[in-house]
């Protein structure tokens, strides 16, 4: 027999539970009026009473919502239901589908006639008027919120040419833009748009910076897991780098051939394999120095070479002093190298890889460089998509994530390929590398 449950439901304000007793008497009242009334043994004792009862009761009802605390208990628990709702949206983060979602659910809820919310260079989510010209993937169009985006400022528009509107075409007339702040870097918009600008009170003021606070901290959560997830991934792809089995079993095959031949390589290769292994083990730090990178590099780089020959693969290395000094995390050159013997060798000739890193202002660029048989435009494109989970897309992005994780946002990953010509993979650290680490 299945068990019974019984579920806690919270108390209801006081206030809420006197409103609903009072709406029950003012609507027993009226239909006892209504119906002595209407009906031919008329008892003017009932009719009177049931008069007086439903004239306090709904005066009653009436001081009840007119009460300031009620009208505030109210909206506090619409405002609370609503922000739970937009919350819920937020599961995976400010994708496009949560952004379409949360606008829908706000725009009931104030005087504004549309609701959007972009990042930094598209519309992710819009609602109510003129929805239709403005989808997801849109580029942003006025400059209020351009400016928003780059002052990181909140914005209150009372006319169509503040917000960048031609002042006889539209129907919008005033907004309200709140920027989404992520880590003290804005991050997008929330916008609110009005038909006139008397409609834009207080209370809307207050919707939209309480909402755009919200949204910014939900924001602020979802990334913070996500780094939490990549951090995560970052440590089973190291663990997956440090015991590759197909390097491993190619390195100790490349060996074990050159024991016969030529002893003394052996010996020495055997050597460096065993250092290879050790500095792969000790460089779990967060960072190391640019030049043990590199080092690290060299010598899985000689172990190619003894594979393959050094008529098929060479490496050239030119890089600043001053970068060889800054620090970087671990397996940040070596994953790109290998990558571009596994998935650049021609199928004759010879391969080249050149490593270069040089200072740019206050900017490092860091680039990978082969000859080899390059890739084509789609595959380029998707090189640093989200899904990649196999082959080049692997290390390519795991690179890429842990460069912005510690130089910041605004450091990148470019990618530059062609078909028969070679692939450059370079690595543009951001925001004064040299001197922050």
């Amino acid at each position: 027999m299945k068990e019974e449950t019984t579920e806690t439901r919270p108390a209801l304000p006081r206030f809420f539970t006197l409103e609903m007793f009072m709406f029950t008497i003012t609507a027993v009242s009226g239909l006892v009026l209504i119906w002595s009334s209407i009906s031919p043994y008329r008892n003017i004792a009932i009719l009177i009473v049931a008069g007086i009862v439903f004239t306090l009761s709904l005066v009653i009802v009436i001081r009840l919502l007119m009460d300031p605390d009620s009208v505030r208990a109210r909206q506090s628990n619409a405002m609370l239901r609503l922000a739970s709702q937009t919350l819920d949206c937020m599961n995976e983060g400010m994708t496009n589908e949560a952004a379409q979602q949360i606008c829908k659910l706000l725009l009931p809820s104030t005087a504004a006639i549309a609701v959007a919310i972009t990042d930094k260079d598209v519309i992710l989510g819009y609602a109510g008027f003129e929805e239709a010209d403005s989808q997801a993937g849109s580029a942003i169009r006025t400059h209020a919120t351009h400016a928003t985006l780059s002052d990181g400022n909140g914005r209150i528009l009372f006319t169509p040419e503040d917000i960048g509107f031609p002042s006889d075409t539209s129907t919008i007339q005033a907004a309200i833009i709140v920027p989404l702040v992520v880590s003290g870097t804005v991050e997008g918009t929330l916008k609110f748009y009005y038909r006139r600008a008397r409609h834009i009170s207080e209370t809307q003021k207050s919707i939209a910076e309480g909402f755009g606070q919200l949204l910014s901290t939900q924001m602020a959560a979802a990334a913070l897991e996500e780094q939490t997830k990549l951090a995560t991934r970052m440590e089973l792809k190291m663990l997956q780098s440090q015991i590759n089995p197909h390097f491993l079993f190619n390195t100790i095959n490349t060996i074990a051939s050159l024991i016969r031949t030529d002893p003394e390589k052996a010996r020495v290769l055997l050597r460096e394999f065993a250092v290879f292994y050790r500095r792969t083990l000790e460089d779990s730090a967060d960072l190391i120095v640019f030049a043990r990178e590199m080092e690290q590099t060299k010598r899985y780089f000689a172990f190619e070479i003894a594979r393959f020959g050094e008529d098929r693969v060479a490496m050239e290395v030119d890089i600043e002093p001053a970068v060889e000094d800054m620090m970087v995390p671990p397996f940040l050159i070596q994953p790109l190298v290998e990558n571009a013997v596994r998935h650049a060798m021609p199928s004759e000739g010879k391969l080249t890889i050149r490593v270069t890193g040089v200072v740019d202002g206050d900017d490092v660029i860091v680039r990978v460089a082969d000859d080899g048989v390059g890739m084509a435009e789609d595959a380029r494109q998707n090189i640093l998509h989200p899904e990649s989970s196999t082959g080049l897309g692997i290390a390519v992005k795991n690179v890429h994530d842990r460069i912005r994780g510690y130089f910041g946002s605004d450091t990148h990953m470019e990618v530059q390929s062609a078909v028969g010509e070679g692939t450059t993979v370079s690595l543009v650290l951001k925001k004064g590398a040299l001197r922050v680490f």
